[in-house]
């Protein structure tokens, strides 16, 4: 079963962009989303640190009191330094004010003896967590460990005391006082999970903004991608459209950017091909033009001939012949005009003008009869196809040989002036009509009856290799008295003079 044929336009019609925008914006979700999970897992880790640490410092920092304590405290029953660690642990925890999540305990002979009324932390209510500590309360030095039980998971800070020879309170053995009943131990924890289910909180309220803001960006680069994406969706329109209706369309071209840039590329593109093929079209209208009078012409003739009649048929041939000759030399023109549409009709080169004017000059001598002078050689170079401005000069120069007479002056010159390289040739023909000086560059166009014979594209070819070159052609005609046909193209450095030819370069 096929589809319709509307549906099938409305196929191809169909953008391919949401696709594009899709997927750029899918691109964009997720390195956010991937950014956003990687900043909040380092900043996890990293606070997770600081609270370890911080847990860590605050442990320490009891225990180095209650140390101090042992150490120069004094019993405030006896008025004495203390000489029981009993004591010094009931003190001790008389004295400490326990942290949110802290809980402090008390052991004497290996048995929890006190507990703090005012601790969050109720550590005696965990029998996993006492039985963990009881190798910590009567070893022989202090100690901090982490212990995790069913509950919570503890950071344990125990610090036992012994009754040392001398009567006062040390940390570790005591070889003298072997009695198990001698050894006390404060030990302080915090609970390391309900310290960090604050900062959990926080980041609960990260994960919530993080999405919330994948959402915004989502919308917001739903928005932007189409707005990036609209020209290259009317690009596409345009392109259906050009190969569908007509080649004059062009895209509009919006802001200084990377599209901007890209729509004006394709905008060029374009030009380029209404360009070939407007080209193409004259092409096949100037052939089928041009062409047909001729073929005809011998069509008539071969009709008519009298195969049987030499003389008939010697006078049929050479007027096919010249005919054919006529209609080689206008293919030949064609070809060329077709050829300088092209980007490589020109291969640029640095060129001497002065030596050009030379070459020129050599060659104009053998078209015919006349008085050949050269009026200005040119000192300086010019960036251009030697072949093709020979091709144009020569052209000016055949034209001033076909419309003067046996024996009139034509004169050749070369100047650089303000940048720009003048290459002129002047004759004394007949001179072109004020209305016919902008048509005779046209195909096909002559000026009055001026060129009975030619193609009428010799003027074209010079025009559009002058153009080729970023310059133009000129005429500066008085009719009666001659003309002069001027080629100005761009220079590549200029020279301050022409210099004044030699007496061998006028023949």
């Amino acid at each position: 079963m096929t589809e319709a044929p509307d549906k099938q336009e409305r196929r191809r019609r169909r953008p391919h962009s949401p696709q594009v925008r899709t997927a750029i914006l899918t691109a964009v979700i997720v390195l956010t989303g991937l950014a956003l999970v990687v900043s909040g897992w380092v900043a996890a880790q990293l606070q997770t640190l600081r609270v370890a640490d911080r847990v860590d410092d605050d442990l320490r920092a009891s225990a180095e009191e209650f140390r101090v304590l042992a150490t120069v405290g004094i019993d405030p029953d006896t008025g004495q330094p203390f000489t029981s660690p009993e004591d010094l642990v009931r003190t001790a925890m008389e004295r400490i004010i326990p942290a949110r999540n802290e809980g402090v305990l008390g052991f004497v002979g290996g048995e929890i003896r006190y507990t703090s009324r005012g601790a969050e932390l109720a550590l005696e209510d965990d029998p996993q967590l006492i039985a963990r500590l009881e190798p910590y309360v009567t070893a022989d030095e202090s100690e901090l460990v982490t212990i995790t039980t069913d509950r919570t998971t503890y950071r344990v800070a125990t610090v036992p005391v012994r009754t040392a020879p001398d009567g006062s309170l040390a940390e570790g053995p005591d070889d003298a006082s072997p009695s198990f009943d001698s050894v006390a131990a404060l030990v302080l924890a915090y609970d390391l999970d309900a310290e960090l289910e604050e900062f959990n909180e926080v980041f609960i309220i990260y994960a919530g903004v993080g999405a919330a803001a994948l959402l915004v960006v989502a919308l917001v680069g739903w928005a932007v991608s189409g707005r990036l994406l609209r020209p290259v969706r009317v690009l596409a329109d345009t392109a259906r459209r050009i190969g569908r209706e007509d080649l004059s369309e062009r895209i509009p071209v919006a802001g200084s950017d990377d599209l901007a840039r890209m729509t004006e590329s394709v905008n060029e593109m374009l030009d380029r091909i209404e360009a070939a093929f407007d080209s193409q079209s004259r092409l096949v209208g100037d052939v089928s033009h041009e062409l047909r009078t001729p073929l005809t012409i011998v069509r008539g003739h071969l009709e008519v001939m009298d195969v049987d009649d030499p003389a008939d048929a010697r006078e049929v041939r050479a007027l096919v012949l010249d005919e054919v000759a006529r209609m080689n030399r206008v293919v030949a023109d064609l070809s060329t005009l077709a050829a300088a549409e092209r980007p490589d009709f020109v291969r640029a080169e640095q060129l001497d003008l002065g030596d050009l004017t030379d070459e020129v000059f050599d060659k104009a001598v053998a078209l015919g009869p006349r008085t050949w002078h050269v009026e200005s050689r040119a000192e300086g170079t010019i960036e251009g196809d030697r072949e093709r401005l020979t091709q144009a000069w020569l052209q000016l120069l055949a034209n001033a040989v076909k419309f003067s007479d046996d024996g009139s002056r034509i004169a050749i010159g070369s100047s650089i002036e303000h940048g720009r390289a003048l290459l002129w040739v002047t004759d004394e023909g007949p001179g072109v009509p004020e209305p016919d000086r902008a048509r005779i560059f046209e195909r096909f166009q002559r000026a009055g009856d001026r060129s009975p014979h030619g193609s009428g594209l010799g003027l074209t070819i010079v025009r559009s290799i002058a153009h080729a070159h970023e310059g133009d052609v000129s005429v500066d005609s008085t009719v009666g008295e001659g003309s002069t046909f001027t080629i100005d193209v761009p220079a590549a450095d200029a020279f301050d003079g022409d210099r004044t030819p030699t007496p061998q370069e006028d023949q």
